[in-house]
């Protein structure tokens, strides 16, 4: 008997963990944080849905907490076996993991000095040193080379185009003589994007499990780059900052991509520009070491020499003290900070600074989780709470969609329409109600394929009922 239990990413978009189980072996594919509204993290603190002993091996589709901050915490019960993901992904995990590993212990004593946590004393889900020790167990999985990672479960890795390093999952299972296909789409990327590939198409599955972040909308048509220079002006001539809360890996990077084509067209102002995240420096770096997950374009100007990321006032920002003097400082600028979704890092620190300003500008460029500081700030609040206190909302709240690193629904639907034989079952997996219901409609009236969204600890027996 084939199963697939959906312990993660089932209603929601974090916490993204499936187990595959025959009757030789299990494999888990991503193992990841949940993320956003307090119910969903405390999902974290609860003891695995599994017996962390029967586990053979661990998959992974990328490297952002939602799909790998979960590590630590599983060796912490035990895991002990291998856990596979590409060489991109693997180096990024070096940054991420540990990193937020010390941002738990940062939290908990804050929690601890201010006296704001329910529990005495407060204590990180896992640290920075049991972060650092779980990376012994990552093993480089190359794109499209397959591998047996248990027995009689074999993968494949293939460019997901989401950010570097990141992957579909083909995983071929055999049992009792007969072999089945289940595809991972992990997330997916966009089409067209100046950095990376677009996601490699797959031609076949049995069974399904596809992304759906955005399966029920559109990304607005606006063109990001010309949207993104008219508030970079704006911030020019009101003389505030433009906070940009942005993840470490993807974002930051397209990002500074994008402001130097701009700058160099001249586009937008020459203005000072920070990225206050030692995290996105790093990930900068191992961007830059990657070429191979390039498109030509950018592996072109690295071999002409040209830092595609190098604008001509941009500083790197790693000690804490220079990030604080930043909140102090007069007159308009860029701030680039992590995190993406204003759920922790140095980005708290700035909006606390800039937010009761009503020059500054707050501008979101990517998904915002329900329960998150970013979604509540788009919602309109007019106060957050933040490292104990409530902080005024002065600043202009402002989004762009056309930045995000996940495919919408069209784009979906484009990636679905190189499959040349329909699965027996496509699972809606990855997004709020919504986005999977949305999906799943229209998987149904554009391709007639039977669907599912499963709720979190269904288990579904592959060729076999449900």
């Amino acid at each position: 008997m084939v199963s697939i239990r959906f312990l993660g990413a089932a209603g929601t978009v974090t916490g993204a963990r499936f187990l595959v189980s025959t009757d030789k072996s299990q494999v888990l594919v991503d193992c990841g944080l949940f993320q956003g509204l307090k119910e969903l993290r405390l999902r974290n603190w609860d003891s695995p849905d599994f017996d962390v002993d029967a586990i053979d091996a661990v998959v992974l589709t990328h490297a952002h907490l939602d799909h790998t901050g979960y590590l630590p915490r599983l060796m912490k019960c035990g895991y002990e076996g291998p856990v596979y993901a590409t060489p991109p992904t693997i180096d990024l995990c070096g940054l991420l993991l540990p990193d937020s590993g010390h941002l738990q212990e940062e939290q908990a004593e804050h929690a601890n000095r201010h006296g704001y946590s329910k529990h005495t004393p407060a204590l990180p889900l896992y640290t920075a040193a049991e972060a650092v020790a779980c990376l012994g167990l990552l093993k480089p999985a190359p794109y499209n080379r397959v591998a047996e990672v248990a027995e009689g479960i074999k993968v494949r890795l293939v460019d997901a185009g989401h950010i570097l390093g990141s992957a579909i999952v083909e995983m071929w299972v055999e049992e009792q003589g007969r072999e089945m296909k289940v595809v991972f789409s992990g997330d997916l990327g966009r089409y067209g994007e100046p950095l990376l590939a677009d996601p490699t198409p797959i031609a076949e599955a049995d069974y399904l499990l596809v992304e759906s972040t955005y399966g029920h909308r559109v990304h607005n048509d606006e063109n990001p780059e010309k949207r993104l220079a008219q508030i970079v002006k704006r911030a020019a001539e009101t003389g505030g900052c433009l906070l940009i809360p942005a993840f470490s890996v993807g974002r930051t990077q397209q990002l500074l991509y994008t402001l130097k084509s701009l700058e160099e067209a001249g586009e937008i102002p020459q203005m000072p520009i920070y990225v206050d995240s030692p995290m996105a420096i790093d990930a900068t770096a191992i961007f830059l070491a990657h070429p191979e997950s390039h498109r030509l374009e950018l592996r072109q100007q690295q071999e002409d020499g040209d830092n595609p990321f190098r604008l001509r006032h941009l500083q790197f920002v790693r000690a804490s003290e220079e990030s604080a003097r930043l909140d102090k400082r007069e007159g308009p600028m860029v701030l680039i900070s992590a995190s993406g979704m204003a759920t922790g890092g140095r980005v708290l620190h700035h909006l606390d600074a800039f937010l009761p300003n009503p020059k500054a500008t707050v501008l979101f460029v990517g998904y915002q989780a329900e329960g998150t500081r970013g979604r509540t700030l788009l919602d309109g609040a007019t106060d957050l709470k933040m490292l104990g206190q409530r902080v005024p909302v002065r600043a202009r709240i402002e989004r762009i969609d056309g930045f995000s690193a996940h495919a919408d629904r069209d784009e979906i639907l484009r990636w679905l329409s190189g499959f040349q034989r329909g699965p027996k079952a496509t699972f809606m997996v990855h997004g709020e109600k919504e986005a999977t219901e949305g999906l799943a409609e229209s998987v149904r009236t554009r391709f007639g394929w039977k669907t599912a969204i499963p709720a979190l600890r269904d288990e579904v027996t592959l060729g076999g009922e449900g």
